[in-house]
């Protein structure tokens, strides 16, 4: 299977054009590229000259409003976006206020407030929104900078600035509109363009820096593509080249390595970045396309369970918010299918939604465009191969002992990777009876001075339960961490009744196992079978079978019993009964820095390495509904 995937990708891989090569030969790498012909001379010729012609222009701007007054989906979700521009004027001008490195949340609120007031503006022409428009750019155009130490900050905010003057389309004050235009090249594409002539990591990076950095750095090139066409060609052009270094971590199926939420963050700019090129130029320049990229919406619904937890691998949240998901809706229009368009919760009284999202004022956009072509069903056994492979088996949607269960492969070294190949969780009958720890907040940890992002084998990262492996539920070999960069695959994966996987977790224990693969399967419709093959090696002195819980926890013979209400999980030890389970509390858990999770605890059967025979063996444990 896995020689079939890499045979296929070496094909992909050699078909594609070979694109533009910058002068720093940044995209010299044997990947998919996209179209660049952008120049100068480009920009002259091709680049829309009226305004808007970010995400919106004349057409789209005509068909939006035909459609606010037709489609109840486009009527309601307008609605939800007046009311929410309607909450700004009660808030105070923004401020420059760092928080600890960041202006992210100072930039993200702008762009917060453009989408909302810009969007009733494109509609209304209303003179009152023009004015606190016009209020909300002075005000961060005249910051002292953007802090372009914590780039996200400076393209967020660049993206929020551009799509102000661009939706205004010359209405705003002269003075406003030069200010504007200077801010964004000044504050927003010049400091990219660092003076030792090198790109910035992010240009090229493999992470949701580059969508985000690179989708920012595009919207204020156009917006200031006849002051400076120089500038904003060639900042085009690196981006171009630049993006598919992030988009190739979509492939080859779709799995985004950093989860979920980070699915959202960097496909948003994504998306948005797309609808701002076909409104700009015509054309994504292949972006669409790109191999994996719209797969990648049957990961994000897989990726939500039916508790409304997400599978939250990495450094993923914890729970979808009551929205519908409108970043998941640009690709139900771009592929016609139903599966990715969620109706029911866009026309949900907005007086019940939540706060919008800093791009839906853009999205409503694309939700207008939406016509039903297919209604093609997920799978309910899916495997995806990447940096970070997972695998899914889930129930219908109408079973209601709403089966589910996310395993998956991967190492330390993913961008906002854990210690976690081989864990998995499980829920059924609503309840998620086997988690994963999730995320916690960043700045809480760097201002005491925390190294969170070094990934080295000792890195300080690796102490915390949310990030090692002693917080998943896989194994630990020794007590000792996984190796951060021993990458487990998945070898194996069967659909049908009874979908089984099995990953290769070899690496993961490299230098303390010989051999180690973890099979999964979905033995009945309320049960779940992990076995481990182990061979031994002869540093190993004990291994450690973990399920990490937040639920009641009885120990009985041969297993346990977890307890959530009144329903039950029965936690059998089939291979090792004349061994007991323990368990060990993680709440209060070991580190202050740590998240703290009411009730959280680590279920383990400890086995020591002198009673495996022959070097060889093999823990059956099964997971079932009671």
């Amino acid at each position: 299977m896995k020689i079939k995937i890499y045979i296929k990708i070496l094909i992909l891989l050699l078909c594609v054009g070979q694109g533009n090569i910058t002068a720093q030969n940044e995209t010299s790498d044997n990947i998919p590229k996209l179209k660049n012909p952008v120049t100068a001379q480009y920009l002259s010729k091709n680049l829309r000259k009226s305004q808007p012609r970010l995400v919106l222009n004349s057409s789209i701007e005509r068909d939006l409003k035909n459609k606010i007054k037709t489609d109840p989906v486009v009527k309601n979700m307008y609605a939800a976006v007046k009311l929410n521009a309607q909450g700004i004027y009660n808030k105070p001008l923004l401020e420059r206020i760092v928080t600890g490195r960041r202006l992210l949340s100072v930039s993200r609120e702008m762009l917060y407030r453009v989408n909302m007031l810009g969007m009733v503006y494109v509609i209304e022409k209303d003179p009152q929104v023009l004015r606190r428009l016009n209020d909300e750019v002075v005000a961060v155009c005249n910051f002292t900078d953007w802090n372009p130490s914590h780039y996200l900050d400076v393209a967020e905010m660049a993206m929020a600035v551009a799509l102000a003057l661009d939706w205004t389309a010359g209405k705003l004050p002269k003075q406003t509109i030069a200010l504007a235009e200077n801010a964004l090249i000044e504050k927003g594409i010049k400091p990219s363009w660092p003076a030792n002539g090198r790109n910035p990591s992010w240009a090229y990076g493999n992470n949701n820096w580059n969508q985000v950095c690179n989708g920012g750095m595009i919207a204020a090139s156009i917006a200031i593509a006849e002051k400076d066409p120089v500038l904003a060609s060639k900042t085009i052009s690196r981006a171009l080249d630049g993006l598919p270094h992030s988009l190739v971590e979509y492939m080859p199926d779709g799995v985004y390595p950093e989860g979920s939420t980070y699915w959202d963050y960097g496909t948003s700019f994504s998306v948005v970045t797309i609808a701002m090129l076909e409104s700009a130029f015509g054309t994504d320049f292949g972006h669409t396309n790109y191999p994996a990229f719209k797969e990648s919406a049957v990961f994000r619904v897989l990726a939500n369970a039916p508790s409304g937890w997400y599978y939250n691998f990495a450094d993923c949240g914890d729970r979808r918010g009551v929205n519908g998901d409108a970043v998941l809706a640009w690709f139900a229009t771009k592929t016609g299918n139903k599966a990715f368009f969620e109706k029911d919760r866009f026309l949900m009284p907005v007086n019940q939604m939540s706060k919008l999202d800093r791009l839906d004022g853009a999205s409503l956009v694309w939700i207008s465009q939406y016509k039903e072509k297919d209604d093609i069903k997920v799978p309910a056994a899916w495997k995806g191969e990447g940096a970070n492979p997972v695998v899914i088996f889930k129930s219908d949607e109408n079973d209601p002992r709403q089966y589910y269960f996310g395993g998956k492969g991967g190492r330390g070294t993913v961008n906002h990777g854990n210690m976690d190949g081989g864990s998995f969780v499980f829920e059924l009958n609503g309840v998620r009876w086997v988690v994963d720890p999730g995320n916690q907040g960043y700045n809480e940890l760097e201002r005491t001075g925390f190294d969170l992002w070094g990934k080295c084998q000792d890195c300080q990262r690796w102490t915390l339960l949310t990030k090692n492996n002693f917080g998943h539920s896989t194994l630990t070999v020794n007590d000792q961490l996984h190796i951060v960069d021993g990458l487990a695959t998945i070898k194996e994966f069967k659909t049908g009744e009874n979908p089984e996987a099995v990953i290769d977790m070899t690496p993961t224990f490299k230098g303390q196992l010989a051999k180690a693969e973890r099979k999964f399967t979905k033995d009945s419709p309320i049960s779940l079978l992990i076995e481990d093959n182990i061979e031994t090696s002869e540093s190993t002195r004990l291994i450690t079978w973990q399920l990490i819980t937040t639920s009641d926890v009885e120990l009985v013979k041969g297993g346990a019993i977890l307890s959530n209400g009144d329903k039950k999980l029965k936690i059998e030890n089939l291979s090792h009964p004349t061994l007991s389970m323990s368990v060990v509390s993680l709440y209060p858990a070991p580190l202050e820095l740590d998240r703290q999770m009411e009730g959280l605890k680590r279920i383990e059967l400890r086995i020591p390495a002198w009673t495996v025979k022959n070097k060889n063996d093999k823990i059956r444990i099964r997971l079932s509904a009671l």
